[in-house]
């Protein structure tokens, strides 16, 4: 058990073009080596790419396909008398802004396309018509969830 309360969330500072916090921790979510610049101009030029094709906002595109990619809820792994159950818990919102994220940026490094400006761009713009490979995992974790809705009552 730990003796420690729990460690205060960090602010994140907005990103430099949109001013948005949500765009600053997907730059951080894609980022990988440290190579901030290179994520930058990738996110920068998907979003402009996903504007350019559905006249809209782009924040607003990438905040409706977060919200289509968030989970609801889970199904973690809990021991009792020597069997393990798949026990469905609601998600907590930082969470599952996380979780959308990842599968957003998983999803688009697994597609098929020429760059990861496009596919990327693909991804975001099928999450926010509440299509792609991250909507489906999100739907895929909410059966689950559904399926082993008998074991609700082992929550701890």
């Amino acid at each position: 058990m730990a003796r420690r309360g729990r460690p205060e969330k960090r602010e994140i500072a907005p990103d430099a073009k949109y001013n948005s916090t949500t765009v600053a921790k997907l730059i951080n979510r894609l980022m990988m080596r440290g190579k901030k610049s290179t994520v930058e101009k990738i996110i920068y030029g998907a979003m402009g790419l996903v504007a350019e094709r559905d006249k809209k906002e782009p924040v607003a595109i990438l905040e409706q396909a977060i919200r289509n990619a968030t989970p609801l809820l889970e199904v973690k792994p809990r021991r009792v008398g020597g069997a393990t159950y798949q026990v469905p818990v609601e998600v907590a919102p930082d969470r599952g802004l996380s979780i959308a994220m990842r599968w957003i940026a998983k999803s688009a490094r697994t597609r098929a396309g020429k760059s990861m400006i496009e596919k990327l761009a693909a991804e975001l713009s099928d999450a926010a018509n509440g299509q792609g490979a991250s909507v489906k995992k999100r739907e895929d974790t909410h059966k689950m969830a559904e399926a082993n809705r008998a074991f609700a009552h082992y929550k701890w």
